[in-house]
C-alpha cells in the first residue's frame, strides 16, 4: 500500500509540474524532457509513468475536474442550505474560480477537444460534471423551499452558460475596475435566475444593471 501512495505522489508530483511548465511555455513548447529537467529526474521516469505527452494531459485534465468540483463541498450533502448554494454561486463568480486554471491552457485543450476524441469525451465530462452538482444543489433547495426553481437542470445550465462565455470575455478585458464590473453583474444575474438574496459581502457591492454594455461606460 506504501508503494501505490508514493506511485501515486509521485504522479500527482509530475503533472503539476507540467502545469507550471506548460502555463509559462506553452503547452506546444513543452515536452517530456523540459519537464524531467525542471525536475531533475530521467525523463524516462515521466514515460514510465504516462507513456506520451498525451497522457499526461489526459491527466492533466482529470486533475482540473477534480479541482472544480470542490466548489461542491456542501456540510451537509443531504440537506444544503442557503448559504451553500450562495458560497457557489460567489465561487462561479470569483478571481478565485478564474484562477483554478490558466485561461491559456484551458482554451489550448479546449481547441485540442475539436481534434482529438478522448479529451473531448474528458472536456464534456468536466462541463456535465459542473452542471449535475448545481442541478442537485438547487434540487435540494428546492425540496426545503429555500428555491422555488420549475427546472434545475436548465438553472444549471443557464448559470454554466454565462459562467463560461463570461470568463472567455473578461479575460480579454485588461481594465481590473471593468472586469469587477462585469463579473458582479452576471452573478446578480445568477441570482435573480435562482430568486435568491445575494450574500452580504455581494449585496454591499453596487451592482450595475441595465444593458451590459454599458458597463463600465
Amino acid at each position: 500500500m506504501g508503494r501505490k501512495s508514493l506511485k501515486e505522489t509521485r504522479r500527482q508530483e509530475i503533472i503539476k509540474v507540467f502545469y507550471q511548465v506548460a502555463k509559462k511555455e506553452g503547452y506546444e513548447n513543452t515536452s517530456i524532457a523540459k519537464i524531467a529537467k525542471v525536475m531533475d529526474i530521467n525523463p524516462s521516469l515521466i514515460i514510465h509513468y504516462f507513456e506520451t505527452k498525451e497522457g499526461l494531459t489526459y491527466e492533466l485534465i482529470d486533475h482540473i475536474l477534480d479541482r472544480y468540483l470542490l466548489i461542491y463541498t456542501v456540510k451537509n450533502k443531504e440537506k444544503a442550505s442557503l448559504s451553500d448554494l450562495q458560497s457557489t454561486i460567489e465561487m462561479l463568480f470569483s478571481k478565485k474560480w478564474n484562477l483554478l486554471f490558466d485561461d491559456g491552457l484551458f482554451y489550448t485543450f479546449y481547441a485540442l477537444a475539436f481534434r482529438e476524441k478522448k479529451i473531448k469525451q474528458k472536456y464534456k465530462l468536466i462541463l456535465d460534471s459542473l452542471r449535475k452538482g448545481l442541478a442537485q444543489l438547487i434540487e435540494q433547495c428546492n425540496a426545503q423551499s429555500i428555491t422555488n426553481v420549475n427546472d434545475p437542470k436548465v438553472a444549471a445550465d443557464f448559470i454554466f452558460v454565462m459562467v463560461d462565455g463570461a470568463y472567455f470575455y473578461l479575460s480579454l478585458e485588461n481594465d481590473k475596475k471593468a472586469y469587477s464590473e462585469r463579473l458582479a453583474y452576471y452573478k446578480q444575474k445568477a441570482y435573480d435566475l435562482l430568486c435568491i438574496p445575494p450574500t452580504k459581502a455581494s449585496s454591499d457591492h453596487v451592482f450595475l444593471t441595465g444593458d451590459p454594455k454599458q458597463i463600465s461606460q
